[in-house]
């Protein structure tokens, strides 16, 4: 009896090891050090300049609820800029409505944006980020229109609309 207890614990701590792995999210070397970013900002600065949904999204890896973003709606001429550091990320000729209920785009401006692996919610996702300050956008996936093929579904609090 005792060894089968042995090997049922073991059997559990050895799945407790690589469920962890998909609760947390893991990144790549690409955005890992705050210091590679042109803008790098403690915590305390980065919550003076931005909003508690912002700061959530854009420094703590949230998600807003679908169909909040007035940004989903916006079908004007212009850019989308990085709400935490103002860095164009996005053209509003690349929009499109993904009916999603955030703002989908199918191709960010270049060297706008890096990408890490996300493996929260037991998935794995290609997260992005703002290459200048490191902040979350949102999720790239491979269910977009051409010419790309990709979908990247940003949240809307974490850009501005810059129109032109």
């Amino acid at each position: 009896m005792k060894k089968r207890y042995f090997l049922q614990a073991g059997a559990a701590a050895a799945g407790a090891v690589v469920l962890a792995r998909y609760l947390k999210p893991t990144q790549t070397e690409q955005v890992q050090a705050a210091s590679a970013f042109e803008i790098s900002k403690t915590e305390a600065e980065w919550q003076k300049i931005l909003t508690p949904e912002q700061f959530n999204v854009l420094r703590k890896q949230g998600t807003e609820r679908p169909y909040s973003s007035p940004l989903a709606e916006q079908h004007g001429t212009g850019q989308y800029h990085c709400a935490g550091c103002d860095l164009p990320l996005f053209s509003s000729d690349t929009k499109f409505d993904s009916g999603t209920g955030w703002p989908s785009f199918f191709q960010p401006l270049p060297n706008a944006v890096l990408t890490s692996e996300d493996t929260t919610l037991l998935m794995m996702r290609t997260e992005v980020h703002c290459r200048r300050c490191g902040g979350h956008l949102g999720h790239v996936f491979d269910d977009g229109p051409q010419p790309t093929g990709k979908r990247y579904c940003m949240n809307g609090v974490a850009l501005k609309f810059v129109s032109s």
